[in-house]
């Protein structure tokens, strides 16, 4: 088990300020999360432009830093979890992969819930999104852009690159 009690297969909860980023316990005080690089320089702005994401495997504490850290099965409530080895063995086989990744639908947050529940879930978007109409006027803006630029980026066929992940929390 971890410093707060983690066991392998547990959701950590790492609140950066203005977004929650979110990393699977694997044990031996390890974690595997989906990334980019933006997550650790805190830029909201940055997550808007991201098309891939990658997944690491790093110690807990290099991926907490200074920021307040939970165990937050969020979803045990209405899914059924995996069994933790299985969860365990598939976040290991994803270790080094450029996967898509979308503030909005596929962030550490669907990687983690996905892995755990097989279900890829971001409570915090639903949230955020459902919160006002000025929220999903700004998500449906964003999210044409995005669309736009992964069309863009695509025809070029330029080699992806790693980036972070992050969400937007409930104020």
């Amino acid at each position: 088990n971890g410093p707060r009690g983690e066991k392998p297969g547990d959701l950590i909860e790492i609140d950066r300020g203005m977004y929650q980023h979110w990393a699977l316990y694997i044990g031996g005080m390890e974690v595997v999360h989906l990334t980019t690089p933006s997550d650790s320089s805190g830029s909201s702005l940055m997550a808007l432009d991201i098309d891939v994401g990658q997944v690491k495997r790093e110690k807990i504490w290099e991926v907490v830093g200074n920021d307040n850290v939970k165990v937050n099965n969020l979803l045990d409530y209405k899914h059924q979890p995996h069994e933790s080895y299985i969860i365990v063995k598939e976040a290991c086989s994803m270790v080094g992969l450029e996967l898509p990744y979308s503030i909005f639908t596929k962030n550490c947050e669907h990687f983690v819930t996905d892995l755990r529940y097989g279900k890829p879930e971001s409570r915090q978007v639903v949230i955020r999104v459902s919160e006002n109409s000025a929220d999903t006027r700004f998500t449906q803006r964003v999210g044409t852009r995005t669309t736009r630029r992964k069309r863009e980026r695509k025809k070029k066929e330029t080699a992806p690159h790693a980036h972070s992940c992050f969400v937007f929390r409930q104020e």
